[in-house]
Protein backbone atom coordinates (compact mmCIF):
# COMPACT_ATOMS: atom_id res chain seq x y z
CA UNK A 1 0.00 0.00 0.00
CA UNK A 2 1.37 3.38 -1.01
CA UNK A 3 0.66 5.78 1.85
CA UNK A 4 1.63 9.49 1.72
CA UNK A 5 4.99 10.08 3.37
CA UNK A 6 3.51 12.98 5.37
CA UNK A 7 0.87 10.65 6.82
CA UNK A 8 3.46 8.04 7.75
CA UNK A 9 5.63 10.64 9.46
CA UNK A 10 2.67 12.12 11.35
CA UNK A 11 1.71 8.70 12.70
CA UNK A 12 5.29 7.98 13.77
CA UNK A 13 5.75 11.41 15.37
CA UNK A 14 2.42 11.25 17.20
CA UNK A 15 2.31 7.64 18.36
CA UNK A 16 5.96 6.58 18.38
CA UNK A 17 6.57 2.83 18.46
CA UNK A 18 2.83 2.13 18.63
CA UNK A 19 2.38 4.12 15.44
CA UNK A 20 5.13 2.25 13.61
CA UNK A 21 3.63 -1.09 14.64
CA UNK A 22 0.18 0.06 13.57
CA UNK A 23 1.42 1.12 10.12
CA UNK A 24 2.77 -2.39 9.58
CA UNK A 25 -0.58 -3.94 10.45
CA UNK A 26 -2.69 -1.42 8.51
CA UNK A 27 -3.11 -3.62 5.38
CA UNK A 28 -4.36 -6.45 7.62
CA UNK A 29 -6.74 -4.09 9.42
CA UNK A 30 -8.19 -2.91 6.11
CA UNK A 31 -8.64 -6.53 5.01
CA UNK A 32 -10.29 -7.36 8.34
CA UNK A 33 -12.71 -4.42 8.01
CA UNK A 34 -13.49 -5.40 4.42
CA UNK A 35 -14.42 -8.95 5.43
CA UNK A 36 -16.30 -7.91 8.56
CA UNK A 37 -18.40 -5.21 6.94
CA UNK A 38 -18.51 -6.36 3.32
CA UNK A 39 -16.55 -3.42 1.93
CA UNK A 40 -15.13 -2.92 -1.56
CA UNK A 41 -13.64 -0.04 -3.56
CA UNK A 42 -11.80 1.39 -0.54
CA UNK A 43 -10.40 4.79 -1.56
CA UNK A 44 -8.31 6.79 0.96
CA UNK A 45 -9.20 10.46 1.26
CA UNK A 46 -6.51 12.78 -0.11
CA UNK A 47 -5.77 14.59 3.18
CA UNK A 48 -4.86 11.77 5.58
CA UNK A 49 -3.60 13.09 8.90
CA UNK A 50 -3.88 11.20 12.21
CA UNK A 51 -6.08 8.33 11.00
CA UNK A 52 -6.58 6.24 7.89
CA UNK A 53 -9.88 7.43 6.42
CA UNK A 54 -11.39 6.07 3.21
CA UNK A 55 -14.65 5.99 1.30
CA UNK A 56 -15.97 2.54 0.50
CA UNK A 57 -18.90 0.61 -0.91
CA UNK A 58 -20.78 -1.73 1.36
CA UNK A 59 -22.01 -4.58 -0.81
CA UNK A 60 -23.94 -6.60 1.75
CA UNK A 61 -26.38 -5.60 4.47
CA UNK A 62 -25.26 -5.11 8.03
CA UNK A 63 -27.38 -6.56 10.79
CA UNK A 64 -29.64 -3.65 11.67
CA UNK A 65 -29.23 -2.33 15.19
CA UNK A 66 -31.35 0.33 16.92
CA UNK A 67 -28.53 2.80 16.15
CA UNK A 68 -28.48 2.19 12.39
CA UNK A 69 -32.27 2.35 12.21
CA UNK A 70 -32.29 5.66 14.09
CA UNK A 71 -29.81 7.05 11.57
CA UNK A 72 -31.96 6.00 8.65
CA UNK A 73 -29.32 3.66 7.28
CA UNK A 74 -29.21 -0.01 6.54
CA UNK A 75 -29.43 -2.29 3.55
CA UNK A 76 -30.09 0.51 1.10
CA UNK A 77 -27.00 2.52 2.03
CA UNK A 78 -24.06 1.62 -0.20
CA UNK A 79 -21.56 4.42 0.47
CA UNK A 80 -19.77 4.49 3.82
CA UNK A 81 -16.64 5.83 5.46
CA UNK A 82 -14.01 3.54 6.97
CA UNK A 83 -11.86 5.08 9.70
CA UNK A 84 -8.90 3.24 11.22
CA UNK A 85 -6.60 4.63 13.86
CA UNK A 86 -3.99 3.70 16.41
CA UNK A 87 -6.09 2.61 19.42
CA UNK A 88 -5.94 5.45 21.94
CA UNK A 89 -8.04 7.44 24.35
CA UNK A 90 -9.20 9.97 21.75
CA UNK A 91 -10.46 7.27 19.40
CA UNK A 92 -12.32 5.53 22.22
CA UNK A 93 -13.82 8.86 23.27
CA UNK A 94 -14.92 9.55 19.69
CA UNK A 95 -16.70 6.21 19.49
CA UNK A 96 -18.44 6.88 22.81
CA UNK A 97 -19.55 10.33 21.66
CA UNK A 98 -20.94 9.08 18.36
CA UNK A 99 -22.87 6.36 20.15
CA UNK A 100 -24.37 8.90 22.53
CA UNK A 101 -25.22 11.32 19.69
CA UNK A 102 -27.07 8.46 17.95
CA UNK A 103 -27.06 10.38 14.66
CA UNK A 104 -28.55 13.57 16.12
CA UNK A 105 -26.39 16.44 14.93
CA UNK A 106 -23.63 14.05 13.90
CA UNK A 107 -22.78 11.45 11.30
CA UNK A 108 -23.94 7.94 12.23
CA UNK A 109 -21.65 5.37 13.73
CA UNK A 110 -22.71 2.15 11.98
CA UNK A 111 -20.32 -0.14 13.81
CA UNK A 112 -17.01 0.01 15.67
CA UNK A 113 -14.27 -2.06 17.29
CA UNK A 114 -12.57 0.19 19.88
CA UNK A 115 -9.87 -2.36 20.69
CA UNK A 116 -8.75 -2.44 17.06
CA UNK A 117 -9.41 1.27 16.43
CA UNK A 118 -11.95 0.56 13.67
CA UNK A 119 -15.03 2.66 12.84
CA UNK A 120 -17.63 2.30 10.10
CA UNK A 121 -19.42 5.60 9.51
CA UNK A 122 -22.24 7.09 7.50
CA UNK A 123 -20.94 8.98 4.47
CA UNK A 124 -22.41 12.47 4.41
CA UNK A 125 -23.58 13.66 1.01
CA UNK A 126 -23.09 16.14 -0.61
CA UNK A 127 -20.49 16.61 2.13
CA UNK A 128 -19.70 20.29 1.56
CA UNK A 129 -17.93 21.80 4.54
CA UNK A 130 -19.21 24.80 6.46
CA UNK A 131 -15.99 26.56 5.40
CA UNK A 132 -17.32 26.67 1.84
CA UNK A 133 -20.14 29.06 2.74
CA UNK A 134 -19.24 32.62 1.76
CA UNK A 135 -21.69 34.20 4.22
CA UNK A 136 -19.89 34.05 7.57
CA UNK A 137 -22.93 35.12 9.56
CA UNK A 138 -24.99 32.35 8.00
CA UNK A 139 -22.23 29.87 8.80
CA UNK A 140 -22.17 31.04 12.43
CA UNK A 141 -25.93 30.59 12.77
CA UNK A 142 -25.64 27.06 11.34
CA UNK A 143 -22.80 26.27 13.73
CA UNK A 144 -24.84 27.43 16.74
CA UNK A 145 -27.78 25.30 15.65
CA UNK A 146 -25.63 22.17 15.35
CA UNK A 147 -23.99 22.81 18.73
CA UNK A 148 -27.40 22.91 20.39
CA UNK A 149 -28.29 19.57 18.80
CA UNK A 150 -25.11 17.95 20.08
CA UNK A 151 -24.93 19.08 23.68
CA UNK A 152 -26.33 16.68 26.25
CA UNK A 153 -25.62 15.63 29.83
CA UNK A 154 -23.03 12.92 30.31
CA UNK A 155 -24.26 9.61 31.76
CA UNK A 156 -23.03 9.16 35.34
CA UNK A 157 -21.13 5.94 34.65
CA UNK A 158 -19.55 7.12 31.39
CA UNK A 159 -15.79 6.96 31.86
CA UNK A 160 -14.69 6.87 28.24
CA UNK A 161 -14.67 10.60 27.61
CA UNK A 162 -11.81 13.10 27.70
CA UNK A 163 -11.96 15.67 30.49
CA UNK A 164 -11.46 19.26 29.34
CA UNK A 165 -9.44 20.10 32.44
CA UNK A 166 -6.84 17.53 31.34
CA UNK A 167 -6.33 19.47 28.10
CA UNK A 168 -5.65 22.67 29.99
CA UNK A 169 -3.06 20.89 32.09
CA UNK A 170 -1.02 21.29 28.91
CA UNK A 171 0.14 24.65 30.25
CA UNK A 172 1.99 22.74 32.97
CA UNK A 173 3.82 20.71 30.30
CA UNK A 174 4.77 23.94 28.57
CA UNK A 175 6.33 25.37 31.72
CA UNK A 176 8.12 22.13 32.59
CA UNK A 177 9.63 22.09 29.12
CA UNK A 178 10.95 25.65 29.48
CA UNK A 179 11.93 25.53 33.18
CA UNK A 180 9.02 27.62 34.38
CA UNK A 181 8.99 29.92 31.35
CA UNK A 182 6.84 29.82 28.21
CA UNK A 183 9.43 29.49 25.45
CA UNK A 184 8.52 31.41 22.29
CA UNK A 185 4.91 31.91 23.43
CA UNK A 186 4.20 35.36 24.90
CA UNK A 187 4.41 34.93 28.68
CA UNK A 188 1.64 37.44 29.39
CA UNK A 189 -0.83 35.61 27.14
CA UNK A 190 -0.03 32.24 28.70
CA UNK A 191 -0.39 33.59 32.23
CA UNK A 192 -3.75 35.20 31.47
CA UNK A 193 -5.02 32.06 29.70
CA UNK A 194 -3.88 29.79 32.53
CA UNK A 195 -5.54 31.92 35.19
CA UNK A 196 -8.71 32.52 33.20
CA UNK A 197 -9.13 28.88 32.23
CA UNK A 198 -8.97 27.83 35.90
CA UNK A 199 -11.90 30.15 36.61
CA UNK A 200 -13.89 28.99 33.58
CA UNK A 201 -13.39 25.30 34.31
CA UNK A 202 -15.12 25.56 37.68
CA UNK A 203 -18.29 27.07 36.23
CA UNK A 204 -21.30 25.80 38.14
CA UNK A 205 -23.12 23.82 35.46
CA UNK A 206 -23.88 20.21 34.62
CA UNK A 207 -21.17 18.28 32.85
CA UNK A 208 -21.80 18.45 29.12
CA UNK A 209 -20.54 16.24 26.31
CA UNK A 210 -18.84 18.53 23.79
CA UNK A 211 -17.56 17.86 20.30
CA UNK A 212 -14.24 19.35 21.38
CA UNK A 213 -12.98 20.23 17.91
CA UNK A 214 -15.98 22.06 16.52
CA UNK A 215 -14.93 24.10 13.48
CA UNK A 216 -15.84 24.79 9.87
CA UNK A 217 -14.04 21.73 8.45
CA UNK A 218 -15.83 19.32 10.80
CA UNK A 219 -19.37 20.47 9.95
CA UNK A 220 -20.69 18.98 6.71
CA UNK A 221 -23.89 19.33 4.73
CA UNK A 222 -25.94 16.18 4.27
CA UNK A 223 -29.40 15.00 3.29
CA UNK A 224 -30.21 15.06 7.02
CA UNK A 225 -29.00 18.64 7.45
CA UNK A 226 -25.69 20.02 8.71
CA UNK A 227 -23.87 17.41 10.80
CA UNK A 228 -20.51 17.05 12.52
CA UNK A 229 -17.77 14.51 11.97
CA UNK A 230 -14.71 13.61 14.08
CA UNK A 231 -15.93 14.50 17.59
CA UNK A 232 -13.29 14.33 20.32
CA UNK A 233 -15.89 13.55 22.99
CA UNK A 234 -14.87 16.03 25.68
CA UNK A 235 -16.60 16.67 29.00
CA UNK A 236 -16.63 20.25 30.23
CA UNK A 237 -18.44 23.60 30.21
CA UNK A 238 -20.34 24.39 27.01
CA UNK A 239 -18.46 27.63 26.45
CA UNK A 240 -15.30 25.85 25.33
CA UNK A 241 -17.05 24.68 22.15
CA UNK A 242 -16.86 28.15 20.61
CA UNK A 243 -13.06 28.29 20.80
CA UNK A 244 -12.13 26.12 17.80
CA UNK A 245 -14.92 27.74 15.76
CA UNK A 246 -13.68 31.29 16.35
CA UNK A 247 -10.10 30.67 15.13
CA UNK A 248 -11.38 29.06 11.93
CA UNK A 249 -11.44 28.61 8.99
CA UNK A 250 -7.77 28.08 9.79
CA UNK A 251 -5.52 30.54 7.99
CA UNK A 252 -8.33 32.19 6.07
CA UNK A 253 -9.86 33.78 9.16
CA UNK A 254 -6.88 36.06 9.76
CA UNK A 255 -6.61 37.00 6.10
CA UNK A 256 -10.00 38.73 6.17
CA UNK A 257 -10.36 42.48 6.01
CA UNK A 258 -11.01 42.92 9.74
CA UNK A 259 -10.83 39.75 11.90
CA UNK A 260 -11.65 41.72 15.08
CA UNK A 261 -14.94 43.06 13.68
CA UNK A 262 -15.73 39.61 12.25
CA UNK A 263 -15.15 38.06 15.67
CA UNK A 264 -17.39 40.63 17.36
CA UNK A 265 -20.20 39.77 14.91
CA UNK A 266 -19.69 36.07 15.51
CA UNK A 267 -19.75 36.51 19.28
CA UNK A 268 -22.98 38.52 19.06
CA UNK A 269 -24.66 35.73 17.07
CA UNK A 270 -23.38 32.98 19.35
CA UNK A 271 -24.40 34.88 22.46
CA UNK A 272 -27.96 35.23 21.22
CA UNK A 273 -28.29 31.69 19.86
CA UNK A 274 -26.54 29.87 22.73
CA UNK A 275 -27.71 32.05 25.61
CA UNK A 276 -24.16 32.83 26.76
CA UNK A 277 -22.69 36.14 27.85
CA UNK A 278 -20.45 37.72 25.22
CA UNK A 279 -17.59 38.08 27.68
CA UNK A 280 -17.73 34.40 28.50
CA UNK A 281 -17.57 33.47 24.80
CA UNK A 282 -14.61 35.79 24.29
CA UNK A 283 -12.81 34.37 27.31
CA UNK A 284 -13.19 30.78 26.16
CA UNK A 285 -12.06 31.70 22.65
CA UNK A 286 -8.95 33.38 24.03
CA UNK A 287 -8.08 30.44 26.31
CA UNK A 288 -8.51 27.97 23.47
CA UNK A 289 -6.36 30.06 21.13
CA UNK A 290 -3.45 30.10 23.58
CA UNK A 291 -3.85 26.39 24.32
CA UNK A 292 -3.92 25.72 20.58
CA UNK A 293 -0.69 27.68 20.19
CA UNK A 294 0.96 25.41 22.77
CA UNK A 295 -0.32 22.28 21.01
CA UNK A 296 1.08 23.58 17.71
CA UNK A 297 4.43 24.36 19.33
CA UNK A 298 4.45 20.89 20.91
CA UNK A 299 3.75 19.30 17.51
CA UNK A 300 6.35 21.50 15.76
CA UNK A 301 3.68 23.25 13.71
CA UNK A 302 2.76 26.90 13.13
CA UNK A 303 1.95 28.29 16.58
CA UNK A 304 2.04 31.97 15.62
CA UNK A 305 -1.38 31.83 13.92
CA UNK A 306 -3.14 30.88 17.17
CA UNK A 307 -1.19 33.53 19.11
CA UNK A 308 -2.38 36.20 16.67
CA UNK A 309 -5.95 34.98 17.17
CA UNK A 310 -5.49 35.13 20.93
CA UNK A 311 -4.29 38.74 20.76
CA UNK A 312 -7.35 39.70 18.71
CA UNK A 313 -9.72 38.04 21.19
CA UNK A 314 -7.99 39.67 24.15
CA UNK A 315 -8.51 43.10 22.56
CA UNK A 316 -12.29 42.63 22.33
Amino acid sequence: MNLPSEFIQTIKNTFGADGEAWLKTLPDLIADASRRWGLTDIQPVPNLSYNFVASALRLRSLSLSPLTRACGTGAGTAEVILKLGVPNRELTSEIGALRLYNGRGACCLLDADPEKGMLLLERLQPGEMLSELEDDEQATHIAANVMCQLWRPVPEKANDFIQLKDWFDGFKRLQRLYNGETGPLPKRLVEIAESLSRELLVENEDKTLLHGDFHHYNVLESARGWLVIDPKGVVGPKGYEVGPLLINPFGRFLSGSNPKVQTEKRIAILSERLGMERQRIRDWAFCHAVLSAWWSLEDKEDWEYAVRCGKIFLAI
